[in-house]
């Protein structure tokens, strides 16, 4: 059995690590830098930088920053934010990054996504998804894109199937209405796309406490990692803790 994943995720804005709700009211959540390294000794299995303003502001990925960032790390390294080629892509790539994330960009051309892959890998692209629930979808879930802002008219589940045909390697998924809130991740969500698709689904939004991980990374949920902010960023959870608790409740981790 594959070990489950615990993914701490830098949001990135002027440089610095940030933190909100719902993807609003954002504070400053530390260095990048030493945010990265603290990680990886705690024992953190991969980290996410999200760069989440280079959409909205129409500019590129921070790559000073996500070199800075590479040069102190050994575990993998996902990078998104501002990606809109195949270019942009190869540039994040050359900076350090083990992974690139898209996501608007992804929803408007899908394209990107078959490119991209087939230039440096499935295991290279994960597509992030934020949703939002919206009763006029099949599965209840609409997909969100611009930093959740936009309303992409497109299903949650639908979505999910079309990015993985697309080649997508990963899934990254974010409940908008559960992050930040550390009520719990949006397990309902998570499980459906988890059950819709056959590449690795991260959960991301909502956690608080060490049952909510067990919750969603359960063979009940099925995400095949989980991804948290708030609780890494302000020492409220230790990985290392973390790790030893889900191992006790029959979750493979990797320590």
């Amino acid at each position: 059995m594959l070990a489950k994943r615990l993914i701490p995720c830098l949001d990135i804005k002027d440089g610095r690590t940030v933190k909100g709700i719902n993807f609003l009211s954002l504070r400053d959540a530390g260095d990048p830098v030493e945010n990265a390294l603290r990680y990886q000794e705690e024992g953190a299995d991969e980290l996410v930088f999200l760069d989440i303003s280079a959409t909205v502001e129409g500019r590129t990925t921070l790559a000073d920053l996500v070199k800075r960032i590479a040069s102190v790390l050994e575990i993998p390294f996902t990078v998104g934010g501002g990606i809109r080629t195949v270019d942009d892509v190869h540039r994040i790539v050359l900076s350090g990054a083990d992974k690139v994330s898209i996501n608007s960009q992804a929803v408007r051309n899908p394209q990107l996504i078959t490119e991209a892959a087939s230039r440096f890998g499935s295991q290279c692209m994960v597509v992030a998804i934020d949703v939002k629930a919206a009763g006029r979808m099949p599965s209840g879930y609409e997909v969100m894109v611009d930093g959740g802002r936009t309303p992409a008219g497109l299903d949650a589940i639908a979505w999910a199937k079309a990015v993985e045909d697309h080649g997508a390697g990963e899934i990254l998924l974010t409940s908008m209405e559960a992050d930040g809130t550390k009520a719990g991740y949006d397990v309902g969500i998570t499980r459906e796309v988890a059950k819709a698709v056959s590449i690795p689904v991260i959960a991301s939004g909502g956690a608080g406490k060490e049952e909510d991980f067990l919750e969603v990374l359960c063979d009940s949920c099925g995400a095949d990692a989980a991804l948290a902010a708030s609780v890494f960023h302000y020492h409220e959870l230790a990985i290392a803790s973390l790790k030893a608790y889900l191992q006790s409740h029959g979750i493979t981790v990797r320590f």
